[in-house]
């Protein structure tokens, strides 16, 4: 599983959304036609390395890749709750262990010729053989072919997280005569990373044109595409800072702007430009450090049980702006298995005294760590620290605030050296099984000195969610996460806000956490 901490999750800014479908924002009679030929222009912070779905993990080379590349299953819009069929439908079996995928008639790429499952098994053992960023998505499963049209995956434990993967870019469908014939294998031979970055070999709704990893990336209609034509005959895709983003979005050099900050959409005027705001991916949270050789403050039980309701959630969550949402613990609000907030840590003054009263806590510094040089989604952690501080010293708690450069910060994180921390984790798809590192002895607990054997409810539960069937597994979840917050050294405070200005000239779209937004949806 790849991590992400706030390096890597939060520099574009407002990276992935979960964003609910935009309709009609302005009269039919003010929209332009939406002819052939006619083109759409698309603003984003560009953090892409390789259009090869095989290699590429990265926001835009997925926001990319979605509309290039159909893939075996898929979500509809903006819910990423359930997986739907893509370019097969699936079953699985033997205890979640085996899914078998029926192929669909009819697919064709972009060149004319059908997709058939032998594209799908080797596309999908490619993944695996290159050893790309994306490989993780299909450890420990074995993909065979069984008929002119099935194909297995089959995995040696329960796996229903499987159905949550194959919806993402990375695992899209390439045509594999095509790629064979210039320098493509399943194995670490491949040689046709280039190949792609100039021709794409899919089935989506769109083709490559033309890709420069520096400035733009050029779309145009797959005329093959079995599905509803898009809108836009064409798009282009350029690399673009986020003020820049809102000064064309608003001359109308641009109709899409994907990573303004919450302080940027406030500068502009909703009767101009459509704004559509909703809670991201990522999940800030504190850290409690639970090993005694680095406080014995912390790692008391009674103190992380007053801190948990000393803080007033409600005034925090006011920080991230219109659109952020609070959930019950670390699964964002859109993934299956979020905890209601009602389920979720409450702020209790009075409770929170008399824990601290019972840890036995004498008015020590209690320092609380965060990088100052960068954002979450645009949130800077400078005013949430400060108010976090003034909310424990309302209750007795003197906090001092030590803030560094991120870098510093997350040596220190992954060290487990901070006594308290603000940081923020971002899935890599949209599934509970993400959160597992929150749990005692995984990634995120040993960096808050929460070692397994430390919670024995917690890590019964953790295996009970791991080992849930696919309809049973979103409740576990929920039970883990409420384990989480009465015994865990973790705070979930809020999902920053994300968004996405548009141009009155566009009337829909829709978009989610994995793909940000669907370009092919656009209209």
């Amino acid at each position: 599983m790849r991590h992400h901490f706030l390096g890597r999750a939060v520099t574009a800014g407002v990276a992935a959304l979960a964003l609910l479908a935009l309709a009609g924002c302005a009269p039919a009679g003010d929209q332009p036609d939406k002819k052939e030929g006619a083109s759409l222009v698309v603003d984003m912070s560009f953090d892409v390395k390789t259009l090869d779905p095989g290699r590429s993990f990265e926001r835009t080379g997925t926001l990319v890749n979605h509309v290039l590349y159909e893939t075996l299953l898929t979500f509809n819009g903006d819910d990423v709750s359930k997986p739907v069929d893509g370019l097969a439908s699936y079953v699985l079996s033997d205890e979640d262990k085996v899914m078998t995928l029926t192929m669909k008639d009819g697919g064709a790429f972009s060149d004319g010729s059908p997709i058939t499952v032998d594209d799908a098994v080797f596309s999908l053992q490619r993944v695996q053989g290159i050893a790309g960023n994306p490989s993780f998505l299909l450890d420990g499963v074995t993909i065979a072919k069984t008929s002119d049209t099935t194909l297995t995956l089959t995995s040696e434990t329960p796996n229903p997280t499987l159905a949550y993967l194959l919806p993402n870019p990375s695992l899209g469908i390439i045509n594999s005569k095509l790629l064979t014939e210039n320098g493509g294998s399943v194995d670490s031979d491949d040689a046709s990373e280039s190949f792609l970055n100039g021709t794409s070999a899919g089935s989506g709704p769109y083709i490559l044109e033309s890709y420069d990893a520096t400035s733009q990336i050029v779309l145009a209609a797959n005329p093959e595409y079995r599905g509803d034509q898009p809108a836009y005959s064409r798009i282009v895709v350029r690399n673009v800072i986020g003020e820049t983003q809102k000064l064309n979005v608003q001359a109308g050099e641009s109709q899409v702007a994907i990573d303004l900050n919450p302080d940027q959409v406030a500068e502009l005027s909703a009767d101009e430009l459509n704004i559509k705001s909703a809670p991201s991916r990522y999940t800030i949270y504190m850290m409690l450090n639970q090993d005694p050789s680095i406080s014995t403050i912390t790692s008391n039980p009674d103190f992380s049980t007053a801190v948990k309701s000393a803080l007033d959630y409600d005034k925090i969550l006011a920080l991230a702006g219109k659109g952020a949402e609070r959930p019950g613990g670390v699964v964002p609000s859109m993934f299956v298995g979020t905890l209601p907030t009602e389920r979720g840590n409450q702020f209790d003054l009075a409770a929170a005294k008399e824990s601290l009263k019972a840890s036995g806590y004498a008015g020590e510094e209690v320092v609380l760590h965060y990088a100052n040089d960068v954002t979450v989604s645009g949130i800077a952690l400078q005013p949430l620290a400060e108010t976090v501080q003034s909310q424990l010293k309302d209750v007795g708690i003197n906090v001092t605030l030590a803030a560094a450069p991120e870098a510093t910060e997350l040596d220190n994180y992954r060290a487990g050296k901070e006594e308290m921390g603000i940081w923020s984790w971002g899935a890599d798809y949209p599934d509970p099984q993400n959160y597992i590192a929150f749990a005692p002895g995984e990634n995120l607990g040993k960096r808050a000195g929460w070692l397994a054997g430390d919670a024995e409810r917690v890590e019964r539960l953790r295996a009970a969610a791991q080992a849930a069937s696919f309809d049973d597994r979103g409740a576990a979840y929920e039970e883990l996460q409420v384990a989480l917050n009465e015994d865990g050294p973790f705070i979930a405070l809020f999902q920053p806000v994300g968004n996405i200005v548009t141009a009155k000239s566009i009337t829909g779209f829709t978009s989610n956490s994995v793909w940000t937004i669907d370009l092919a949806s656009i209209e």
